[in-house]
C-alpha cells in the first residue's frame, strides 16, 4: 500500500528546517553568569533579611544580618584587655611613683635597723658565752637571727635600687608586644562583627537566599548567592575538530532558546584539557568525540536581562579580533 506524497511533505519540511536551524559546526552550551557565594564566617542566627531573591543589588548593599550579641561581648572583652595592657605599658614607661620609692626607703631603713639590733644581740650572746653564762644554743640562735636580718636588709636594698634604676627596656618591649597583640585581636573581632551585617561584594542580582529568619547557618555555609558581571556568557563545548582554530578574541553568534534575535559574542577563554573522556582513553575515530569547554561573552544591553541556565548554541562568524 502506497501513501500519498502529501502526508510526507510536512515531515520533510520539518527536517529541512531542523537542518537549517542547527549547523554542523554549532557548539551547544548554556547561558551563565559569574556566581559569587557569600559565606558565613560564624554560626549565628539570621535576624533580618534585607533583600529578596531576584533583587538587583549594588556593591556594599546590606543583604542580611546575623545575631551580633556574642561577637559584641567578645569584642568588648578584647578592647578591655587592650586598655589594661595599655595602662600597664604607661606605668612601665613612667617608672615608680615617688610615694612608692619613699615606702621602699622606709622598708630598707627598718630592715637595716633590725639587722643592727640583731648584731648587738649576737655580740652580747657571744660575750656571755665566753664567760660561760649561757648555752651554745643561745649563741647559735642569735647568729641565725643576725643572718636573717641582714638578708632582709639586702632584699630591701635591691628592691629600692630596682625602683631607682627604672624599668628595663626588655620589659617595655614585652609590654608593647602584648599590647599590639591585644589590639590586633580587637581589630580582628571588629572585622568579624562588621561581617555579621552581610553585604554584597559586587554589583549583581540575588540568585538564592538559602536561609530564612531564625535559621542558624554553619560556619562556611553559603548565606547568599549572587549573579554578577556586566554581561552573561555562554558556556559552550567546542568539538575536537574545531579546537585548533578556536582562539580568544574571535567573534561568534550565540542563539539562545526562547529568544528570536541572536547575540554577538567574543571568545573569552577555551580550556586546553578535554571536558569529558580523557585523551589517553581514546584512539582512532573516538578522538573526534572530545570537546573543550569555552566561554563566550555576550555583547549588547539586551543580553543583560537574560537569566542563567538557558540552553544556547554558538557559531563562528569570522576571524577578525576586537
Amino acid at each position: 500500500m502506497r501513501l500519498p506524497l502529501e502526508r510526507f511533505l510536512p515531515l520533510a519540511l520539518l527536517a529541512v528546517a531542523a537542518c537549517a536551524h542547527t549547523s554542523a559546526d554549532s557548539m551547544p552550551g548554556t547561558l551563565e553568569w559569574d556566581r559569587i557565594a557569600v559565606l558565613a564566617e560564624v554560626s549565628e542566627p539570621v535576624i533580618a533579611l534585607d533583600v529578596k531573591e531576584g533583587d538587583a543589588v549594588r556593591r556594599g548593599q546590606l543583604l542580611l544580618r546575623l545575631d551580633p550579641r556574642r561577637t559584641d561581648a567578645e569584642l568588648a572583652a578584647a578592647r578591655a584587655d587592650a586598655a589594661r595592657l595599655a595602662a600597664n605599658l604607661d606605668e612601665l614607661r613612667h617608672g615608680a611613683r615617688i610615694e612608692t620609692i619613699d615606702a621602699d626607703r622606709a622598708q630598707l631603713a627598718r630592715a637595716e635597723s633590725d639587722a643592727a639590733n640583731a648584731q648587738r644581740v649576737r655580740d652580747r650572746a657571744a660575750a656571755l658565752r665566753q664567760q660561760g653564762l649561757n648555752a651554745q644554743a643561745d649563741l647559735d640562735n642569735a647568729e641565725t637571727s643576725l643572718r636573717m636580718a641582714r638578708a632582709v636588709a639586702r632584699a630591701a636594698r635591691a628592691q629600692l635600687d630596682e625602683l631607682l634604676h627604672g624599668t628595663r627596656p626588655e620589659d617595655i618591649a614585652q609590654a608593647e608586644a602584648a599590647l599590639a597583640a591585644a589590639r590586633a585581636q580587637a581589630e580582628a573581632l571588629q572585622v568579624k562583627r562588621a561581617r555579621l551585617d552581610v553585604r554584597a561584594p559586587r554589583n549583581g542580582r540575588v540568585d538564592a537566599l538559602p536561609y530564612r529568619l531564625g535559621d542558624q547557618p554553619a560556619t562556611g555555609g553559603t548565606l547568599a548567592s549572587l549573579l554578577a558581571g556586566d554581561a552573561p556568557y555562554a558556556r559552550v563545548y567546542v568539538p575536537e575538530r574545531l579546537r585548533a582554530g578556536a582562539q580568544p578574541g574571535q567573534h561568534y553568534r550565540v542563539h539562545v532558546d526562547g529568544v528570536a534575535q541572536p547575540f554577538d559574542a567574543v571568545l573569552r577563554s577555551v580550556r586546553s584539557d578535554p571536558a569529558f573522556t580523557p585523551y589517553y582513553a581514546l584512539s582512532g575515530e573516538d578522538a573526534g568525540r572530545l570537546v573543550y569547554r569555552a566561554e563566550l561573552v555576550l555583547q549588547g544591553d539586551a543580553a543583560r536581562a537574560l537569566p542563567a541556565g538557558l540552553p544556547c548554541r554558538a557559531e563562528r562568524v569570522g576571524d577578525e579580533r576586537p
